[in-house]
């Protein structure tokens, strides 16, 4: 990557919330917020290589991002009010006052995870609009389709206009009725750093799980006393602890039980072993995410794949299910009965699966493996491919594609 394309990319991460912010107080359309935020960035893409980058790319983009707004707002002859206020190149008003929050990217997030709108919408809403993630990457996560993703965000760009939701900035009372929508938004921001799934990225992305972390740090700093905010950190640094030792020197990825060990990051697993210790003893019925870090702290916890206590790990899955009754738990729950019962209980349990997973990479993985456990080696190489088709990490491909090819 050239220096001018790594510039791009790091404005991309770090001004793109503050520029979307800024837009749509300004006009008070998300539309035009995004459109013209996307436009700014497909301008420096043509015109930093030529010209090099500006000595201050956020004030750049924020410039060149209103002239792109005012410009459409000229363009639409019904917007009379909006005209006027597009004399203006400059926005020239008074900053917003900060309210609970100090950081720009999570004030934002805060301020679009409205109750209004539904969990799912907002969630997705705010992942385009404050994550930067592409509708592609989204739908990944959701597991559906692009077309439906996209009617869910103009659903609630059209129900936030409908409602005339205000942008305004949340009061500290207004935090925990939209904790949990942006404790999912952060999670999956985190997922999809962990293995990325966007063509021409690199399979582990540290600049997303890093601004995922640094975000939720700051929730917990400002709800000490969220259950849920405490487990969801927890269950990132025990992930990101592991960060160096999923992807070989040759680009694939590396599983749990063939991971170095030794190349965990200790100081992060301590910090998560300590915030899951601290729910423990808090007594209060843990949640999604606490379950989630319990289970990551046992396998953090075994010096070697062998040494973890998988009845444990089955005991908090057992609970999870009792939560969040999804195909995907059922999944994750169906390797820890493999290592306990044995692949064919646990092909039983995955093959169940299949109506609600067959579009899943993760899906036809764990099949393929469970069939190269018990030597049906034709049904797991057509699994494997099926896993290979599906999958949009390149790490992750090259790993299945090594283990489809070993079955001769």
């Amino acid at each position: 990557m050239s220096d001018v394309e790594d510039a791009i990319t790091r404005a991309h991460h770090e001004e793109w919330a503050r520029v979307v912010a800024s837009l749509t107080r300004r006009f008070g359309d998300l539309d035009i917020a995004e459109e013209a935020a996307a436009e700014a960035f497909a301008t420096a893409v043509q015109r930093w290589p030529a010209d090099g980058v500006p000595p201050n790319p956020g004030a750049w983009l924020t410039t060149t991002a209103n002239r792109k707004a005012i410009d459409r707002i000229r363009r639409e002859n019904k917007r009379d009010d909006k005209h006027k206020e597009a004399q203006m190149v400059y926005d020239d008003d008074p900053p917003e006052p900060a309210g609970a929050i100090d950081d720009d990217r999570l004030r934002l997030i805060f301020t679009c995870c409205h109750p209004a709108l539904a969990v799912e919408a907002r969630v997705a809403l705010t992942l385009r609009l404050v994550g930067g993630l592409t509708v592609p990457e989204i739908a990944r996560a959701f597991l559906v389709r692009e077309t439906a993703l996209e009617r869910r965000i103009t659903r609630a760009k059209a129900k936030i206009k409908a409602a005339r939701i205000p942008y305004r900035v949340p009061s500290a009372e207004d935090l925990p009725t939209r904790v949990s929508g942006v404790l999912a938004v952060l999670y999956l921001v985190f997922n999809e750093g962990y293995l990325a799934t966007g063509p021409g990225t690199d399979p582990v992305r540290h600049d997303l799980t890093a601004e995922a972390i640094r975000l939720t740090r700051l929730i917990r700093a400002l709800l000490p006393d969220d259950g849920e905010a405490a487990g969801l950190l927890a269950l990132m640094l025990l992930t990101e602890a592991r960060r160096s030792a999923r992807v070989s020197a040759g680009g694939e990825l590396v599983t749990l039980a063939e991971q170095d060990r030794g190349a965990w990051d200790t100081a992060l697993i301590a910090e998560g072993h300590r915030l899951v210790r601290e729910r423990l003893a808090a007594g209060v019925a843990p949640g999604r995410y606490q379950i989630l870090a319990a289970i990551n702290a046992v396998h953090t916890s075994a010096g070697d794949m062998r040494d973890t206590d998988w009845s444990q790990v089955l005991a908090l899955y057992d609970q999870l299910v009792r939560l969040d009754p999804s195909p995907i738990v059922a999944l994750n729950r169906a390797i820890a009965v493999a290592e306990l019962d044995g692949p064919q209980v646990a092909l039983a349990a995955v093959d169940r699966l299949r109506d609600e997973l067959v579009g899943y990479h993760a899906y036809h993985a764990t099949r393929a493996d469970l069939l190269r456990r018990l030597g049906r080696n034709q049904e797991s190489r057509a699994a494997y491919d099926e896993a290979i088709e599906l999958a949009g990490n390149t790490a992750e491909i090259a790993y299945l594609t090594r283990r489809r090819d070993q079955l001769g």
